[in-house]
């Protein structure tokens, strides 16, 4: 079936959920709940990696830190709308890497917001956009926010010294030619 699933098990439960799928709803159904699953286990694992023991061990009762209890977590990402649980220590400690506290997107999603917002789409079509493909109701400032986020980056890409072996489209070498601030892919598009 693929390279990254080997355990036939698995391959073999896959295969058995993938039998009730009849359209593309129940795919991107499972998908999400697929993504739950990954996404709490590798939490749960982050959990036993920063307590050093696993869930029910009796090392819980002698190590000064356990677990206590879940906290609900809402992401949004590319499908759509995700509810997961989160565990929490005793000790307030927990800081999990894998989905950090107050993240509330998964990275892809950002991405597309600024791939969106890069090719002229304005905030608030950004936001009907993400509504309509995915679901998802994001407000406009929190699109501002990611792109507020990466703003002082992109300006400092702009204003970068070009190498000495840029070239235009015409192989002519562009450092007198080229304002600093525009970057080379616009200055091509434009001529």
């Amino acid at each position: 079936m693929s390279d990254i699933i080997k355990d036939p098990v698995l391959v073999s439960a896959i295969q058995d959920l993938a039998r009730g799928i009849k359209s593309e709803a129940d795919l991107s159904s499972l998908i999400r709940e697929l993504l739950k699953i990954t996404v709490e286990a590798s939490l749960n694992a982050e959990m036993e990696a920063h307590l050093g023991y696993p869930k029910h061990s009796p090392a819980e009762h002698r190590s000064g830190n356990s677990r206590n209890g879940y906290g609900s977590k809402t992401l949004k990402g590319d499908h759509g709308v995700l509810e997961i649980e989160t565990q929490r220590d005793r000790n307030g400690t927990f800081e999990p890497q894998f989905v950090r506290k107050n993240q509330t997107r998964l990275t892809h999603f950002d991405d597309k917001i600024l791939t969106l917002y890069a090719k002229g789409m304005t905030t608030r079509d950004i936001v009907d956009t993400f509504q309509e493909m995915y679901g998802a109701a994001i407000s406009v400032n929190q699109v501002s926010n990611i792109t507020e986020a990466v703003m002082e980056k992109i300006i400092e890409w702009q204003s970068r010294p070009l190498d000495d072996d840029c070239m235009d489209a015409g192989g002519r070498a562009m450092q007198e030619q080229l304002p600093r601030s525009i970057p080379l892919s616009i200055w091509i598009v434009s001529r």
